[in-house]
């Protein structure tokens, strides 16, 4: 069975907006878990969606990007962003350290999250009948779940700040290279969009995900077929 446009839209809600909170609710763990309380304190370390959403980054981008890729039936990477976990790093018992931890808590979240959405989608065909709605729905929304947390760990991996991967190479590299990294952070967000519209963000995004989503796909031990029936 065929799901329409609406329906694929309300299966990618709790997949994307657990993406993107915990994603940020992982920073802030671990930071406190290295000396820095102040996500904690200031009571963003709750897993209500809500308290993290962002009107344009949580809600309207990824919708628009999904309408976009379904409409041109292409494959268009899908990202966002919540309320940024507020971190700060001098407060962390080893600053320069401490941040590549930090940094990589977020995409690690998300590949996990990856992982337990490839489970939820392989194990639709135990809790409903093959072909249902129920099933279909479960499938799309562990699919979705697979894409959006593959994405953002993809993309938040690209060395450039305010990415995670900008913050690791800060972390990793000597400090006076690390300070021209960090000198690129005002920037970061136009280059992202430059990339993204140029189409050269697609060039260095799909090759990964392709290889790490085939690995997730097969895992759930769906049918491929039954996925290109699904999304045609």
């Amino acid at each position: 069975m065929d799901l329409n446009l609406v329906q694929i839209a309300v299966a990618a809600v709790v997949p994307v907006l657990f993406a993107i909170t915990l994603h940020e609710v992982a920073h802030g763990w671990v930071a406190r878990y290295f000396g820095d309380d102040t996500a904690f304190v200031m009571g963003r370390l709750s897993l209500n969606p809500i308290k993290h959403v962002d009107p344009v980054g949580t809600v309207a981008l990824p919708a628009g990007l999904l309408v976009l890729g379904y409409v041109t039936g292409s494959l268009i990477p899908i990202f966002g962003w919540a309320k940024p976990v507020p971190v700060q790093f001098g407060n962390l018992r080893k600053p320069k350290q401490d941040m590549i931890w930090v940094a990589l808590a977020g995409p690690g979240t998300n590949l996990g999250m990856a992982v337990f959405w490839a489970l939820i989608a392989g194990g639709s065909g135990v809790l409903f009948p093959s072909g249902s709605l129920a099933f279909t729905f479960l499938v799309v929304m562990g699919v979705i779940g697979i894409y959006i947390n593959l994405i953002l760990m993809i993309l938040n991996l690209l060395p450039l700040p305010p990415l995670d991967g900008g913050r690791v190479a800060v972390g990793l590299l000597p400090q006076g290279a690390s300070r021209w990294v960090s000198y690129l952070e005002p920037f970061g967000l136009p280059i992202l969009l430059i990339l993204l519209f140029t189409g050269a963000l697609g060039t260095i995004l799909v090759p990964p995900f392709l290889f790490l989503f085939g690995l997730l796909f097969g895992f759930s031990g769906l049918d491929p077929d039954l996925l290109r029936g699904i999304f045609g």
